[in-house]
């Protein structure tokens, strides 16, 4: 089936624009948006050290029951501290010291009293006991919540996807990403005949004699709380190993067994390759500890750290069909998405941005997703051409929308504009071109997952950073294009015989280097100035031949 062009890259905005649905401009904040988004003292006050999550599946009833343990070390005396849990779901008791304490609820916030106060840097725990019909998502993994439903054989396939939302829509937790927690136990117990996969290592399956096996397993690196999972349907299982950076990385692959030998195929010819392309860009795969799985899903896929969810129905592009009748589209509209499969590249990618680099705020999640989606073109780079790889990006900028800043606000757990994508994308290879050091550039890469490494981080953070190891002043670019939805215009003139170029912008003192042409010559750098103008210096340089890299670079041209 042949697409025109302008039809694709519509079908990939109504498609990709799902991925926003987060990303709605939001008039006003309520105290429930402060509660989940704000590290108040009574979240900063202990730091999560480990949980034992251990929750059993009621497909039938769609109901989940079962409890967490928290295990911290207090970061200073108190005696109150505030978990989160959605409101729909009971907290049938908190238990400290074999006794219940007392808490109280308020939206999905409940705040917890203990009888004495918790000394600062003391060791403690406490457990929360929970039940109740989980938010079901009517389109996850977009809307968020648990997914009930049925493999093409009528058996349960059941899995969970809360990126954005919160992860304590279905479980109690800090739901704050500025803590990660060291490790946790996963423990989903599934009716029997049906398995469970989850992140990290399996450790053991237990039969619990009343029609459920227990599966426990653990994370053993810090992870933040959207990324726990919990997948169950009759799964087959097959396995590979990887000879990586680090040496060995196992690779498992859970899918549906009327799947097995296209999920053989589909993976084989993608995951080596991404693996090779992130590791030479990125550095090592960040989990080899809890090894690398690719888990088949509902829906179409998650970065669940180390146990993504894979539903792009074995197809390459990015997944466009139906059940009967699988489908991939390609989001650049250029036709090089179709040459791999979407959904491994990208949410793999995050295993490096989002899932070991975690923005402590969500309206910073620009830094999981911009680079996330950059790291596509990477991954062309690296099985084709460079020049491909630009085209690709070049094909995704038809997608900006440009309505709101791609920064959100801080605190309220609301991010900022889907442009965070494609935009995202498009400015990261236009600071690529302007450090004009392909060796430098992949090592500013792999040094942020190495200074970062299993950190939690923000904007400044990010931003210093590459500016410091470019040994550029980046910061006003970053500021432009991720605090502002204008673009920077270059504005050429001509006085006294000379030709002068200056910025328009909206971030006061912006200055950026360029690359600029005579038509059919090549190009050189000019640094236009912030709002005055500056001379430019090209060999045979008129109004009329100037040419500027709008290939790779996302501004506007004004030659007076």
């Amino acid at each position: 089936m042949k697409l025109h062009r302008s039809l694709l890259i519509f079908l990939a905005v109504i498609s990709f624009s799902a991925q926003a649905q987060l990303m709605v401009p939001k008039e006003k904040f309520t105290r429930a948006d402060s509660l989940r988004g704000y590290l108040s003292p009574l979240r900063t006050c202990y730091d999560i050290n480990y949980y034992h999550l251990d929750v059993k599946f009621d497909i039938d009833k769609k109901f989940i029951s079962g409890s967490n343990l928290f295990k911290f070390t207090a970061t200073q005396d108190f005696t109150k501290l505030q978990f989160d849990l959605f409101a729909n779901l009971t907290v049938e008791k908190v238990v400290y010291k074999g006794k219940e304490l007392p808490y109280t609820r308020e939206f999905n916030a409940v705040f917890v009293t203990f009888p004495n106060t918790i000394a600062k840097g003391s060791k403690d725990e406490f457990t929360v006991y929970y039940s109740g019909n989980p938010t079901i998502a009517k389109n996850a993994p977009w809307d968020g919540g648990v997914v009930f439903t049925t493999d093409s054989l009528g058996k349960p396939f059941v899995a969970t996807a809360c990126q954005g939302v919160g992860a304590s829509i279905w479980w109690p937790n800090k739901d704050q990403q500025a803590d990660e927690v060291d490790s946790i136990l996963i423990s989903i117990s599934a009716p029997k005949g049906l398995k469970d996969v989850s992140n990290g290592r399996l450790r053991k399956v237990t039969d619990l004699k009343n029609g459920y096996n227990r599966f426990d397993w653990f994370v053993s690196s810090p992870i933040n709380n959207y990324d726990v999972e919990a997948n169950i349907a009759d799964y087959v299982h097959f396995a590979d190993t990887y000879n990586g950076e680090k040496g060995k990385l196992t690779t498992d692959f859970w899918v549906l067994p009327y799947n097995l030998e296209k999920a053989k195929k589909q993976f084989a010819a993608n995951v080596p390759r991404m693996l090779k392309a992130f590791e030479y860009w990125f550095g090592p795969y960040p989990w080899y500890e809890d090894g690398y799985k690719l888990v088949e899903t509902p829906h179409l896929g998650m970065e669940h750290q180390s146990g993504v969810a894979y539903g792009n129905h074995y197809v390459n592009g990015y997944y466009a069909g139906h059940r009967n009748k699988p489908m991939g589209i390609d989001l650049s509209g250029t036709g090089i998405g179709l040459t791999w499969d979407y959904i491994i590249v990208h949410e793999s990618g995050h295993e490096w941005f989002g899932n070991n680099i975690t923005s402590k705020d969500i309206g910073d999640m620009w830094i999981h997703e911009s680079f996330t989606d950059y790291s596509e073109s990477l991954f062309v780079e690296s099985t084709s051409t460079k020049l491909l790889g630009q085209q690709y990006i070049s094909g995704l900028r038809q997608t900006i929308i440009n309505d709101s800043p791609i920064v959100g606000p801080y605190n309220v757990n609301k991010e900022g504009s889907g442009d965070m994508y494609f935009k995202g994308s498009v400015i990261l290879n236009m600071i690529r071109t302007i450090i004009n050091d392909d060796e430098k550039w992949r090592g500013i890469l792999r040094g942020l997952n190495k200074t970062f490494y299993h950190k939690t981080v923000t904007y400044n953070d990010i931003t210093q950073y590459i500016s410091d190891q470019s040994g550029i002043d980046l910061l006003p670019v970053f500021d432009q294009y991720l605090h502002t939805t204008h673009l920077p215009v270059v504005e050429f003139t001509k006085r006294d015989g000379k030709i002068w170029a200056k910025w328009i912008a909206a971030v006061p003192n912006f200055k950026m280097p360029l690359k600029v042409r005579a038509k059919g010559g090549e190009y050189k750098f000019i640094v236009p100035g912030a709002n005055y103008f500056e001379q430019v210096n090209i060999d045979g340089l008129t109004m009329d031949n100037i040419e500027v890299d709008t290939f790779n670079y996302y501004v506007g041209v004004m030659v007076d």
